[in-house]
C-alpha cells in the first residue's frame, strides 16, 4: 500500500509541474502580446504624428528653425528684457525717423555734438572739482562672431540666388506664378508704406507671429492645411481654364530608337 501511495505521489508531481508551466507560459505570452500591442500603438502614434501637416514642411521646433541661438531667444521672448529692449529701440527709432521726421544724419550729428560738449565741460571742470578726466572706452569687436555672421549671410544669399535661378528657369510654373504674385503683392504694400515703416512692420511680425505660432501651432497648422487644400483646388481650376489654353511652341518629334 505504501508503494502504491508513493507511485501515485510520483505521478501527481509532474501533473502539478505541468500545470504551473502552462500558467507561466500563458502569463509570458500575455506579457509579450501586451508589449507587442504597446509597440504597435507607439508605431501607430509615431506614424500619425509624422502624417500631421506642418506649415512650410516644418519638422523641427520653432526655436530650432530660427537657429536655436540668441536670435531665436530674442524673437521668441526667451529673454524678455533683451527682447523688450530690442523692440523698444526699434519703436523709438521708428517714432524718431517716421513720426517726428528726424533725419538719420541730423541725429548722428546731434549725438556727437552733445557728446563733445559733455566731454569738453567735464575736462575743463575737472581742474576745479579735482576729478579725473572721463574715460572713453575703446570698441573691441570679436573676430569670431563677425566671421560667423558673414559666413551665414553668404550661405543665405547664395541659397536665395539659387532659388531665384531655379524659379526663373521656368521648370516649375507653379513656383514662378507664386513668385510673381508675391512680388506683386509686395509692390502694392510698398506703395502704401515707405521703407522704414515696412521694415518696422517686419520687426513687429518677427516679434509676434513666431511666438503666437509656437503657442498655437496645432491650430495654425490645421487651418493652414485647409487653406493649402483650397489654394490647390483653385490652382487646378485656374490651370484648366487659363494656363492650359496658353499656346506653346511645337515640340520636335523625337525618334524612338
Amino acid at each position: 500500500m505504501a508503494e502504491h501511495h508513493d507511485h501515485e505521489h510520483e505521478h501527481e508531481e509532474p501533473k502539478g509541474e505541468s500545470l504551473l508551466d502552462k500558467i507561466t507560459e500563458k502569463i509570458h505570452a500575455h506579457d509579450s502580446s501586451s508589449s507587442d500591442s504597446d509597440d504597435d500603438k507607439g508605431d501607430a502614434s509615431a506614424s500619425i504624428k509624422s502624417k500631421i501637416y506642418r506649415l512650410f514642411g516644418r519638422e523641427r521646433p520653432v526655436h530650432k528653425v530660427f537657429g536655436g541661438g540668441k536670435p531665436a531667444d530674442i524673437f521668441l521672448w526667451r529673454d524678455k528684457k533683451l527682447s523688450g529692449g530690442v523692440l523698444g529701440g526699434a519703436t523709438i527709432a521708428w517714432i524718431l525717423f517716421e513720426l517726428l521726421e528726424y533725419h538719420f544724419l541730423t541725429l548722428i550729428c546731434h549725438i556727437f555734438m552733445a557728446a563733445l560738449a559733455v566731454v569738453f565741460l567735464w575736462s575743463n571742470a575737472s581742474f576745479f572739482i579735482n576729478k579725473s578726466l572721463p574715460h572713453i572706452p575703446q570698441v573691441h569687436i570679436p573676430e569670431g562672431p563677425v566671421v560667423e555672421i558673414a559666413s551665414a549671410l553668404r550661405v543665405e544669399i547664395n541659397r536665395a540666388i539659387a532659388v531665384l535661378r531655379e524659379i526663373a528657369s521656368g521648370r516649375d510654373l507653379k513656383s514662378f506664378l507664386y513668385a510673381i504674385a508675391g512680388l506683386w503683392v509686395l509692390s502694392i504694400v510698398g506703395s502704401w508704406f515707405n521703407f522704414l515703416t515696412l521694415l518696422y512692420i517686419g520687426v513687429i511680425v518677427l516679434f509676434t507671429v513666431p511666438l503666437f505660432y509656437e503657442k498655437y501651432d496645432d491650430k495654425v497648422d490645421a487651418f493652414a492645411e485647409k487653406a493649402m487644400a483650397e489654394i490647390k483646388k483653385q490652382y487646378v481650376v485656374f490651370d484648366a481654364k487659363v494656363l492650359s489654353k496658353i499656346p506653346r511652341g511645337p515640340l520636335k518629334d523625337k525618334k524612338i530608337a
